[in-house]
């Protein structure tokens, strides 16, 4: 069996150094060169032809955004960004992400062992997820049509949109690897009042509110970062902040949305399954559940539970998703009443409104 050649791709030569010595540890990885900047990394992948990169934000010359850009359109290939835990890389990270990266890994704070010991364990599971993901040209999406500085545009100020009408159905939807590009073709899809939707992506802290602001601004929806005591309204969409849980409540005849603390669940934190499993409590019957892209397991069960608590559910099928792990494992199970492509995701939605 070939080894998963990497090229990586980082300005500082501790974390080229350090990233090398990690992958180097997987038997099935093999890193085939670094470069400190996209110039010189032009001819590094000439010379060894990677199966993935790893790329910094940060970089003289050239940032690894410009490159990124140039990259999916001339040789597109798996990317996995290397981000740093501030807002201004959560926005890069996102900018990156909607441009084709399939994945991101934030850089480690400190060189604390449980923290090394996480980032080692979470960067080669990342390379190899990424050696078997489907790269899709699916077209560059609104915010990226345009130069930089549109895609800057998108980051300042806010959209108001306003929402009245109560949500008697309610759409769970959940995803990981490969979902942000995916919820944001669904989201920037759908019509003024389809539903209220809850959504799980899987995100660390400071990244979703960035990702919900950014497709806030590209949809007719309201989308917004979930706070605790949110209510749930018709076009609106509350995704689960990075870092904590999300769970769909009842009050009233209403709905609403706590934020939990707990521990993670299936590894992660916010969890599908948490959402997905209050949502067959709180919305029996009243609700649809879609597993997106993503690879494991996270999500399946609480797919399950959804159906057999009388609701309709979907998994996204394998030709459209990057990653067909988690709605492999929902068909798996007999969670999912039907696969769907996302194109016939955003039809049904909108099949919804007004009803």
């Amino acid at each position: 069996m070939n080894k998963i050649k990497v090229l990586i791709i980082d300005d500082s030569a501790v974390t080229r150094k350090l990233m090398e010595s990690i992958l180097s540890e997987s038997s099935k990885i093999e890193v085939v060169g670094t470069a400190m900047d996209p110039y010189i990394a032009v001819n590094k992948i000439k010379l060894t032809k990677p199966d993935i990169l790893t790329l910094d934000i940060e970089m003289p010359r050239m940032d690894g955004i410009t490159f990124l850009s140039k990259i999916m359109i001339s040789n597109p290939m798996p990317v996995i960004m290397v981000s740093s835990l501030t807002s201004q890389g959560a926005k890069e990270t996102i900018r990156a992400l909607q441009l084709g990266a399939i994945d991101f890994i934030c850089k480690p704070i400190s060189r604390e062992p449980d923290e090394m010991a996480e980032f080692s364990r979470s960067l080669i599971e990342k390379v190899l997820i990424a050696s078997s993901a489907r790269i899709f040209n699916r077209g560059i999406s609104k915010s990226a049509q345009s130069n930089n500085s549109g895609i800057d545009s998108i980051f300042t100020g806010k959209i108001e949109k306003k929402v009245t009408l109560q949500s008697d159905t309610v759409i769970a939807l959940g995803a990981s690897t490969g979902g942000t590009l995916v919820i944001e073709e669904i989201l920037t899809n759908l019509t003024e009042n389809v539903p209220g939707i809850v959504i799980t992506q899987h995100m660390p802290e400071k990244f979703t509110y960035e990702y919900a602001e950014r497709v806030n601004k590209l949809s007719k929806i309201l989308v917004k970062e979930a706070e605790d005591g949110d209510r749930l309204f018709r076009g609106m969409a509350i995704i689960a902040p990075g870092g904590k849980h999300m769970l769909l409540k009842k009050d009233g005849k209403n709905f609403m949305v706590k934020i939990d603390d707990g521990p993670p669940v299936n590894r992660f934190k916010p969890s599908v399954d948490v959402m997905f499993k209050s949502v067959s409590i709180a919305a029996p019957s009243s609700s649809i559940g879609i597993l997106c892209t993503g690879m494991g397991k996270d999500g399946a069960e609480g797919l399950l539970e959804m159906k057999k608590s009388g609701s309709y559910t979907i998994a996204q099928d394998e030709a459209s998703c990057a990653v067909y792990g988690m709605p492999k494992e929902a068909v798996h199970i007999g969670a999912a009443a039907i696969q769907m492509n996302i194109r016939s995701m955003i039809d049904f939605i909108n099949s919804k409104a007004n009803k």
